[in-house]
């Protein structure tokens, strides 16, 4: 499903000279002329919501001392520049949170992406309220931290394709379904109608780039633990083997889910979210913004935001 960004006047990609001052502005003169506000009736109307996010940015950077950027996206090459574009302005001397939500995607890009992000912090978190998976899980195994909501979960590395243009499907389970219609067809003929039909949307040419996905696999996470600077070769390793079974080999199902407990005993660098901290309250209420946005099911409206930079894109049929 295609998606197209929102343009205009009111447009949320946009970048503002000083969008926090703005959004405290906003904050202050809600009871003034839209003329001392310096804003036009209309486009206060079609930014209020986007300077308020961003005035929940500002407040947890002032209270954490660290870069917030909200990221929620299928991850494919197109969305490395969007991600750029928001880490323009990122000292490399602070530390960096990332609030993820992803269905997951291409792990090449995951990979290019966590290394992007290293490159404007001096620490990595990684911040998952509802779902970071496969291709998000792989970008979070590069982090220093990794902080989940208590309903939040990451996903077995299972790389995803794009099925005819209707949306994505598992390599595993596109592998999976090719195999049971190959034995079941040559165990009676005469079902082959019924599964040419069934498997219409898949060809010989997705089949071998699926299991090519699926042999990658391992090696993407080896290079995504290893992309953490400081983490070293014996530890990757080490992670690696614990992780090869309970991310790859073992899963049935794409949506398969990995808790916190889960995540914690694997060995990664998990935390609880302390629900009843004001960095969380903040990240919450950041969180429910983009899910009325349409940010969930995650990837649907894809959103790239920080204090200066807010490009949210839609499905061109919404």
């Amino acid at each position: 499903m295609g998606k197209e960004a929102e343009a205009g006047l009111g447009s949320e990609g946009l970048r503002e000279e000083d969008p926090g001052r703005q959004a405290e502005q906003f904050q202050d003169d809600r009871g003034q002329s839209p003329l001392l506000s310096g804003r036009t009736p209309l486009f206060e109307a079609q930014n209020s919501a986007r300077y308020t996010r961003q005035a929940l940015v500002r407040r947890y950077q002032d209270l954490t001392g660290a870069n917030l950027i909200a990221f929620s996206d299928n991850i494919y090459a197109d969305g490395i520049v969007m991600l750029e574009d928001l880490l323009f302005d990122c000292r490399g001397d602070k530390p960096l949170h990332v609030l993820i939500s992803s269905p997951g995607g291409d792990g090449e890009t995951a990979i290019r992406m966590v290394r992007l992000m290293h490159a404007h912090c001096s620490e990595l978190t990684m911040i998952v309220p509802d779902m970071a998976k496969s291709a998000a899980t792989i970008l979070c195994l590069g982090a220093n931290r990794i902080i989940m909501g208590p309903a939040g979960d990451l996903g077995p590395i299972d790389p995803q394709m794009v099925l005819g243009g209707k949306g994505m499907a598992s390599a595993k389970e596109i592998v999976a379904a090719v195999d049971e219609a190959e034995r079941r067809v040559n165990d009676n003929p005469n079902s082959f109608p019924l599964f040419s039909s069934l498997l219409s949307d898949v060809n010989m040419l997705m089949v071998e780039q699926a299991r090519s996905a699926l042999n990658r696999s391992e090696s993407l996470m080896r290079e995504a633990l290893s992309s953490l600077p400081g983490r070293s070769a014996e530890d990757t390793d080490k992670l690696a083997c614990l992780l090869k079974a309970p991310l790859i080999d073992d899963p049935s199902s794409h949506s398969a889910v990995i808790s916190a407990d889960d995540a914690i005993g694997f060995g990664l660098p998990v935390e609880k979210a302390d629900t009843s901290s004001e960095e969380w309250r903040i990240l919450w209420a950041l969180w429910t913004h983009y899910y009325a946005l349409g940010c969930f099911p995650a990837g649907r409206t894809s959103v790239y935001e920080g204090l200066r930079a807010s490009n949210v894109m839609r499905p061109q049929n919404v």
